[in-house]
């Protein structure tokens, strides 16, 4: 994300968070995407846990690489001092399974640093497998 919105937030500044978040996200850019994150950002993905740029790089990597025509929508959810919440729903085709599609929903729980980067991100999601002609994220 090249603009940078430092804590505290308020509604607006929240909402373009999310916002950059959701656009730098479907670039489906790992280099690009692990740069709003602190050099030291500790993730948790699902049942995956790591910390740093270079390992947050390498999970995007493997994801997109399995994820084929990713498409991501956030939603703030809630907003205080230096932290966001967001619920979020995207669709991926398998690259196991190509013709089929999938839906995923989730929450994401973020803090951020002094500097506005993201240096927590909890996330929790499930996905759903659904036919190409019920996608709504085109």
């Amino acid at each position: 994300m090249s603009t940078v919105i430092k804590p505290p937030f308020t509604l607006e500044t929240a909402l373009q968070k999310v916002q950059l978040a959701e656009d730098a996200w479907n670039t489906k850019d790992p280099v690009k995407v692990s740069m709003a994150y602190s050099p030291d950002s500790e993730w948790r993905n699902r049942t995956v846990f790591f910390t740093g740029r270079e390992k947050i790089r390498e999970f995007l990597t493997a994801k997109w690489q399995k994820e084929l025509d990713y498409k991501l929508r956030k939603e703030l959810w809630s907003f205080t001092g230096n932290r966001i919440s967001v619920r979020f729903e995207y669709e991926w085709r398998d690259a196991g399974n190509p013709t089929q599609w999938y839906r995923t929903h989730g929450n994401e729980h973020w803090e951020f640093d002094d500097e506005g980067l993201m240096r927590r991100r909890d996330m929790s999601a499930n996905d759903y497998p659904i036919e190409e002609k019920d996608r709504r994220i085109i």
